[in-house]
């Protein structure tokens, strides 16, 4: 496990903070009427955390079936591919399209055990579009870590997946009123340039892929 891999992981799971599910759900939380209720984004984000750990437990499963019968050199230039696929899928998407948040904020808005399914259920529409996600766990299965550094690498990840999450909800409990107008700006910002926003964030996860690839199959 090097410094490069821990950092380029960080910055995919940063990019990957900034979804439906791991950011702007909760910010519709924090805009909802009434008192703001800590249990609810307990139950939120605990139960999305928990998906993502496990789904990505399941995936390098699966990948290492596939990578241990693969030389290594052939693994690396496989991500390289990832890498580059990822870029390339960065320009299809329409900066000017807008996102249908109304049925996301609804459901949202429900009780505790719906707030947790409708946490389950963004994870599974993202599963199409975790790019970043799948390239961060064909560079941990690329590698050549053990169970227990992949493991240790993919909670980490999804830890920091809802870090700007709980640092937006510090700072709508410590400024309270003061903070909505920026909240209410982003979620706006989303609905209206939230695919365009898509695009950048494959856009540079693909980069950070593919220089790590490049960077262990020439200059390593």
């Amino acid at each position: 496990m090097t410094l490069g891999l821990v950092a380029a992981l960080a910055g995919l799971a940063l990019l990957d903070s900034t979804s439906i599910g791991t950011l702007f759900i909760p910010i519709w939380l924090m805009l909802t009427p009434g008192r703001l209720k800590l249990s609810r984004f307990a139950v939120y984000l605990g139960t999305i955390t928990v998906f993502y750990f496990v789904v990505g437990v399941l995936i390098v499963l699966g990948a290492s079936q596939v990578i241990g019968h693969l030389d290594s050199q052939v693994a690396i230039w496989i991500q390289l591919v990832i890498g580059v696929f990822l870029f390339a899928v960065s320009f299809r998407f329409d900066s000017k399209k807008k996102l249908d948040t109304g049925k996301w904020q609804n459901r949202a808005n429900g009780s505790v055990a719906a707030l947790a399914g409708v946490a389950v259920l963004a994870g599974v529409v993202e599963l199409a579009t975790m790019l970043p996600y799948l390239g961060a766990i064909g560079m941990m299965s690329a590698a050549d870590l053990n169970a227990g550094q992949i493991g240790l690498l993919l909670a980490g990840y999804c830890l920091v997946m809802i870090v700007p999450a709980l640092l937006l909800l510090g700072g709508r409990l410590a400024l309270r009123a003061r903070i909505e107008p920026f909240l209410t700006r982003i979620s706006t910002w989303f609905a209206e340039k939230g695919a365009g926003a898509t695009g950048w964030i494959l856009g540079i996860a693909g980069f950070l892929v593919a220089r790590d690839a490049v960077a262990r199959l020439f200059f390593l």
